[in-house]
Formats: C-alpha cells, structure tokens, sequence
C-alpha cells in the first residue's frame, strides 16, 4: 500500500513514494471504534473499514443526536448502543458565541469493552469513553488505543487548564491519535503528542453522490450561493448574511439569490432581516442527505462563514459538485483543500469588511472565470474518498500495533511525509 502527496496543501492519499508497509494477511484484529452516532458520511468509510480488518464492532452512544436531522443507518456493521447520560450544555466560546452542544456520557464503555476483548480501540474524543478505554489498555498490555480526536487549535481555545492537563494525560496512554486536519495535529503537538504517533483523516463525502451534478450551469444559477448546514451561532451565518445584505444594497444593479439549506434556532432572525429589492434569500429547512447533491447541481457558489469547525463537510460536497467556495479560515477543510481564488476565497469572518470583499471578488467574477473555478473545484476533492479515509485509520492502527508487533513496519519516508 502506497501514498503520495496530493496538489492541494500536501495531502496524503494513495498511489504513490511515501510508503507504510502493511501485510494485509496479519490484519486480522479484533477492532472496537467508539463514538457518538455514525452520521450517513461515515457510513460508507466505516463499511470500508470493516471489510479491511479481522472484525470492527462500533459502539454508540445515541442513535442519532437530537439536532441532526438523519435517520439512523447502519447498513450491515455490527453497531452497538451503549448506556449513556446525555446532557444538553451550552459552551461559551472566546470568538465571542455560544453554543448549546450535546455531550454524552456512556458509562458501559469499560464492560462493553470486557465482553468484546478487542485486540485495538478507536475512541473518538478525549472524554469519559476514552478515559474508560485508556483503563481497558492499561489491564490488557497487548491490546492498542487509538485515540480520535475531532478538533482545530481553534475551536480549543474554550479549552481551560484543567481539561488540558486532562487531554495530556489521556494522549500519552494512546499508541495512535487520529486528526482531522493540520490545525488538529498542531493542537495535538502543542500537548506533546509525537508527530510520529499522528495521522490525518480528514471527513470525507462519498463524492460519487456529488460528482454526478455536472459543470455546467445555467446563467442564474452561475452566482447563486448556497449555504448548507445549521442555523446556529457557531456557523457564521448571521453575520455573513448582515454582510450579503450590505453589499446588495452597494451595488443595487446587481441581483443576488441565497439559499439557505438547513435549520436551527437562528432561523427566525435571518427570516426578519430586512433585505433589499435585489437580494433574493430562500428558506430550505432540513432535507434528506440524499438530496444535498441536486440542491448543489443548481447553484453555482458555496458558502461557509463558520465561527468554529473543526472541518466542514461542505467544502468536500461542494467542490465535488464543481461548485466554488466562499470560505472561513476557522474550517481545516477551507485551509488545507482551498487555494484563494482557483478553487474559491478565503476569509476571516472576524475581519472588518472581509466579507464583502470576497463576495465582491466572486459575484464580480466573469463567466468564463467562475466555469473554470468550477473545473478546478471538481478537481480538487476526488481523492477524498471513503476508500481513502478507510486508509487513514488503517495507517493509525498499523503505527499502534508497531509498537511491538514485528509484522508491522512503519517505514522511515512514512513517518517524514506526516512530520
């Protein structure tokens, strides 16, 4: 199995010279993954995962959170439910929101991993599951932990001393940690993990979904932004609406049309903002992930002027869709697949008037200029596969059985290509 280096910001995907050895006939582990729910995007990485692997039995905290508006779909894995305490909390963060998050608390996480007896853990997060994984590594010195953490060095910046001292102290009991992107593992060596133990998964879209609406688009469509995701504080939305409504009214010749795909409490508000004459703003509400693609297939810019994401989706839809993006630089996924003005616009959603200036920068670009951001868009995602992601665990569990497992060998130009 090999990887090479993709053309946006250094990616690793496969086919190529830095190379990780893996003898595919030893791998046969028993893997546990614990996580909260399995939303409909990691349901095909984790299929992809489970044919790899000896056996893979995921644990659940809920079905489904109650602010996602998926059903509940687990194909043929082998998924479990565990006991667990919700609780609804409302996070303060310095970016200046605030944001009610659902936390979950399995207690049975220990018992559950007693009765499995899996030879390698993936635990996502650095909570009370990872805190009773980390018990289950250190009774069971031949079993692995690798520990899967969803976060950017700045969506942590809530985070205070205590619960840092915490994450120091879970993060060296891990033989792996898995990140989401390179903000994730500058965060992670800021609290002394090894370079050398960090793998990137970056969230990915089964692209084929998305890669089937086309380049062409119509003249209406062609500057018709879309916004796909929740209406709360943390995406942005508000304000970058505030700033779609003061640019229309400064360039009045110009018509513009927004689509909102999604819901959350904001909804309200947006809805009462006074718009003018040449900015059309529509209301999709929640609509089943299987839909998304045909609401890209018909609109030619992508927005996301998130606050705090740890990646962003999105941005993986919409370039798959061959759509642009107007882009926060708080989402990994706008900073690593991104390059400001090939495959859409960075901003900083916190800068005084950014806002309007990438929207003028995109709304003001010719047609022949915005069909070939699309191509480049289209371009830019096809290696961010379920097939890919799958490879990215399979890189974490192989580092953690090195260890002291001699039918794993980590090779030296691997572990260059991750520094």
């Amino acid at each position: 199995m090999s990887y090479r280096a993709s053309p946006i910001r250094g990616q690793v995907h496969a086919t190529s010279e830095i190379e990780i050895q893996i003898d595919m006939a030893s791998l046969q582990e028993r893997v546990a993954l614990l996580t909260n729910i399995l939303p409909p995007y990691l349901l095909p990485v984790m299929s992809e995962l489970a044919r790899k692997i000896g056996a893979l039995r995921i644990f659940l905290s809920a079905p489904m959170e109650r602010d996602r508006p998926w059903n509940p779909n687990w194909g043929e894995l082998d998924v479990r439910l565990q006991k667990s305490v919700r609780l609804n909390v409302r996070q303060k963060y310095p970016q200046g929101f605030a944001a009610r998050v659902e936390l979950h608390l399995p207690y049975d996480t220990f018992t559950q991993l007693l009765r499995y007896r899996p030879e390698v853990v993936i635990s996502a997060q650095l909570g009370f599951r990872t805190l009773q994984s980390v018990l289950y590594r250190s009774l069971f010195r031949r079993s692995r932990l690798v520990i899967w953490v969803d976060a950017s060095e700045h969506t942590e910046k809530r985070v205070g001393r205590l619960l840092t001292i915490l994450r120091r102290t879970l993060l060296r009991c891990a033989d792996a940690v898995l990140v989401v992107g390179k903000s994730g593992r500058r965060y992670l060596r800021g609290l002394g993990v090894s370079s050398t133990r960090i793998v990137e998964v970056p969230y990915v879209a089964d692209t084929r979904l998305f890669l089937a609406s086309g380049l062409q688009r119509s003249a209406m469509e062609t500057r018709r932004l879309l916004y796909v995701g929740q209406l709360i504080a943390r995406k942005g939305i508000l304000q970058f609406l505030q700033q779609l409504i003061a640019w229309s009214e400064c360039h009045a010749s110009q018509t513009c049309e927004l689509w909102l795909v999604g819901d959350g409490p904001l909804r309200p508000q947006l809805e009462a903002l006074h718009t003018p004459s040449n900015l059309q703003v529509k209301f999709f509400a929640n609509v089943p992930y299987d839909h998304l693609p045909g609401l890209y297939a018909h609109a030619g810019i992508c927005v996301l002027p998130t606050l705090a994401d740890t990646w962003g989706l999105v941005v993986n839809e919409a370039l798959a869709a061959g759509l642009p993006v107007i882009g926060s630089i708080y989402s990994q996924a706008v900073e690593e697949l991104i390059e400001h003005g090939k495959n859409g616009w960075k901003y900083s959603p916190d800068s005084p008037g950014a806002a309007q200036r990438v929207l003028d920068q995109a709304l003001n670009s010719t047609d022949s200029r915005l069909a070939a951001m699309r191509a480049c868009a289209y371009e830019s995602a096809n290696h961010l596969t379920p097939q890919y992601a799958a490879s990215c665990f399979l890189r974490a569990i192989a580092i953690a059985l090195s260890k002291e497992n001699g039918s794993w060998a980590v090779s030296d130009s691997y572990m260059a290509g991750q520094r």
